[in-house]
């Protein structure tokens, strides 16, 4: 049973009235670009997952609630050991379009099978962006890092078509269309004139994989081809990692095939002050989740919930982002502001970015800062 949020939202929430001009306004083809609208108040599912997701989803609607966002939540209990994904969740989404998640467990090994990737398949939600940048006040090894790891979520190493040929011999088969490598390149293109980014890189391992990866490659030369004003470049997946380490100031814009993309994300994310910090979210053409964007920490640890000291700053910026695509940009950029000066002030910092702060301590600064 879902329950709402937000009781002041509830009588502004109502139809508006269709414009005249509805029908000839054009309709871009994908989610999470700046674009203006009318503003109207929203309604957002949200699903607060296992370990720490409820602690941080529910920072999140607290700040929500002190900016008086004009978002109202309908919430409900998703966990990772489910067999899958309740039909009424689905539902809530295709309705909303939108959906705000904490993290929830995988099973490793044996067991059900992510409801993250049903999620994902069911909604087509065929891109991850996570937004991998330095934090002021926040020390780091490197300097310099903006970094927007964009991921094709919805086929690779990730298809899910496994099985047992004989005992003790297991088949996995990658597979990777056109269709899909196409799209994911349109993508990370777009995003990078729209955001006034310079480049963007191919991440791949054509090298060994000449027939999967060398058509993700293909597809990324033809669409480069039609955005001769941003730089493009290509580079083997160990030797991205590895330059990550060393220069990662040197990385604009990644578009990578599904299993690369997670673990570029994730050490693009500890290069730039850890997991507990970087935004992202999973979008298509009509629906968008927003989540913490490294994948890495996202349920915590009984220790963690016990004390209750997660990190909320990754899940507060992802709500901005939010914000953002649903066209309220001056929400989001209150939020974006707060969560800043909180971190550059160093007085309420969790224990992964140096602090002791509880995520309540956190979530209190931050509503303090908002102006």
């Amino acid at each position: 049973m879902a329950r709402r949020s937000a009781p002041l939202l509830r009588r502004v929430l109502s139809p508006a009235p269709p414009s005249p001009l509805a029908g000839a306004v054009s309709r871009r083809t994908v989610t999470y670009m700046p674009r203006p609208g009318d503003g109207a108040p929203r309604t957002v599912t949200l699903i607060p997952g296992d370990g720490i997701g409820p602690l941080v989803t529910g920072a999140v609607r607290q700040v929500m609630e002190a900016m008086h966002a004009p978002v109202c939540f309908e919430t409900y209990e998703v966990h990772g050991d489910m067999p899958s994904v309740p039909p009424e969740v689905i539902e809530s989404i295709r309705r909303n379009k939108v959906c705000l998640k904490g993290g929830l467990a995988t099973p490793v090994g044996g067991g059900v099978s992510s409801l993250n990737l049903q999620l994902r398949k069911e909604l087509d939600l065929y891109a991850s962006l996570v937004n991998c940048f330095n934090l002021p006040g926040l020390p780091t090894r490197h300097d310099n890092v903006d970094i927007a790891v964009i991921r094709e979520n919805t086929e690779g190493e990730y298809s899910g078509l496994e099985h047992e040929v004989v005992p003790g011999v297991v088949e996995s088969l990658k597979v990777m269309t056109k269709f899909c490598s196409e799209r994911i390149a349109k993508y990370a293109f777009e995003y990078a004139y729209l955001n006034n980014r310079k480049k963007v890189t191919a991440v791949h391992k054509a090298n060994i994989m000449k027939l999967a990866d060398g058509l993700f490659l293909e597809s990324c030369r033809e669409v480069a081809t039609k955005y001769p004003g941003i730089q493009y470049s290509e580079i083997i997946v160990d030797n991205c990692c590895m330059q990550l380490v060393a220069k990662p100031e040197q990385f604009d814009v990644m578009v990578t095939p599904n299993l690369y993309g997670n673990l570029v994300s994730n050490v693009a994310a500890g290069i730039a002050g850890g997991t507990g910090v970087m935004p992202g979210g999973n979008v298509g053409q009509d629906h968008a989740i927003f989540e913490q964007g490294a994948s890495a920490g996202n349920v915590g640890n009984d220790k963690i919930v016990q004390q209750k000291k997660a990190n909320p700053v990754a899940l507060f910026l992802s709500s901005a982002m939010m914000l953002r695509h649903l066209q309220f940009p001056s929400f989001a950029d209150r939020l974006e502001s707060a969560v800043k000066s909180v971190i550059a002030e160093g007085k309420y910092r969790t224990r992964d970015l140096g602090g002791t702060s509880t995520t309540q301590e956190v979530t209190d600064a931050v509503i303090a800062k908002l102006d």
